[in-house]
């Protein structure tokens, strides 16, 4: 039976997705101080984060399949693990090895929360309000990032490391004892079984994983390199502000457009638009246009970058069902992790001409869009949608 506490359930699941991005990235604003206080090179504080991404390739499929089998015990191991790892870096902040420790436990817990993104909308909403579920789990994602980059200068300013590592771990705490105490609220929906030996071959979700592959990895490779390119054009200092906006921008899209993408049945017009905004956005920015038009576009761009997730996530859940919807978002995210390995290695060549820079990465959009174009359009639903499952949908 489905019941308000469904929202409750929701509320306390993205609070521990977020708390997730925030461990991973909260090194990233202050990594010199990190490493000062650690006594570490900042390439060993980057090494802190790139376990995050690592882990996650490794476990991604396993936790995707466990998740389907044995939801709750799985989303409660993964919510233990993320917590433990934060509380674990506190047994001697000031230790590069503790640090280290906490950061790989924390790491195997996040496939077993951010796949669970799709299959919490599965199970406590009905089909009319998935889409907006799954629109806020991924949003968690994008707030947690923009938490990690706005908060760690000023919390290190205020209290040192060891005030970052502990509000990581206080965040993390109540994400997870929350998500412990939600996993009480009966499932209002069964998982269903269709779809489980067909997942592999499905056309579709293999179009979806290389636009997150390619989406995903123009993000980080902007994230990580936008502001060494800006600062060639003449615009110093202007790419952590940028980076924030693109994220505030993109928690807006992820709200607004998988929701009108579902009504209208606009799913691949949203995917199409993406990459094309992408492609527009980061050509004129090569041309210098200033440091107002660049916002202009990248807000743009962020907009439509990060909707494009949780219109991803949601189509797969529409198509393999509940059943299948952890392991099909464990591949979408584990192709979206291996591009953003992948694209920001692609660019730093580049970073030392920052026009062609730029224009990389608006060229590595395009293969973007023509996947996108290779999706199928309006789609009916192949069986009449039930308590458990809405059935596979049929490409029009």
């Amino acid at each position: 039976m489905v019941t308000r506490s469904r929202w409750a359930v929701l509320a306390a699941f993205t609070l521990l997705v977020a708390s997730t991005q925030l461990l991973w990235l909260g090194f990233a604003p202050v990594t010199s101080e990190v490493g000062r206080a650690l006594m570490v090179s900042d390439g060993a504080v980057g090494n802190l984060a790139a376990v995050n991404p690592l882990v996650y390739v490794l476990l991604a499929l396993p936790a995707g399949r466990r998740a389907d089998r044995r939801f709750g015990p799985a989303l409660a191991l993964g919510a233990v693990l993320t917590a433990g790892g934060a509380l674990l870096r506190l047994v001697d902040p000031g230790s590069y090895g503790w640090v280290l420790a906490g950061q790989v436990v924390m790491s195997c817990g996040q496939p077993l929360v951010l796949n669970a993104t799709t299959k919490v909308a599965a199970r406590w909403f009905p089909p009319g309000e998935r889409t907006t579920a799954i629109s806020v789990g991924s949003a968690g994602q994008f707030v947690g990032i923009l938490v990690a980059a706005l908060s760690g200068a000023p919390v290190v300013a205020a209290g040192g490391v060891g005030a970052l590592l502990v509000v990581g771990a206080a965040v993390s705490l109540v994400g997870a004892l929350a998500t412990l105490l939600a996993l009480r609220v009966p499932a209002a929906f069964a998982d269903g079984t269709e779809g489980r030996r067909a997942l592999p071959r499905d056309r579709v979700l293999w179009l979806l994983a290389g636009l997150l592959f390619v989406g995903v990895g123009i993000f980080n490779a902007t994230a990580t390199w936008l502001d060494v390119l800006l600062a060639g054009l003449g615009l110093p200092d202007a790419g952590g502000p940028l980076i924030a906006l693109m994220t505030v921008t993109g928690i807006a899209g992820a709200a607004i457009v998988p929701g009108l993408a579902a009504r209208h049945d606009r799913r691949r017009a949203a995917l199409v638009v993406t990459p094309a905004a992408l492609v527009v956005a980061f050509a004129v920015i090569a041309l210098g246009p200033g440091l107002a038009v660049t916002a202009v576009l990248l807000a743009v761009a962020g907009f439509f970058l990060l909707a494009g997730l949780p219109v991803a996530l949601d189509w797969s859940e529409q198509r393999v069902g509940a059943g299948d919807a952890a392991t099909a978002t464990a591949l979408l995210l584990l192709a979206g992790n291996l591009g953003g390995v992948v694209l920001v290695a692609a660019i730093e060549p580049l970073i030392d001409v920052p026009v062609a820079g730029l224009l990389a990465i608006a060229v590595l959009a395009v293969p973007g869009l023509v996947l996108a174009a290779f999706l199928p359009g309006r789609r009916t639903p192949a069986v009449t949608p039930s308590a458990g499952h809405d059935g596979p949908p049929v490409d029009a």
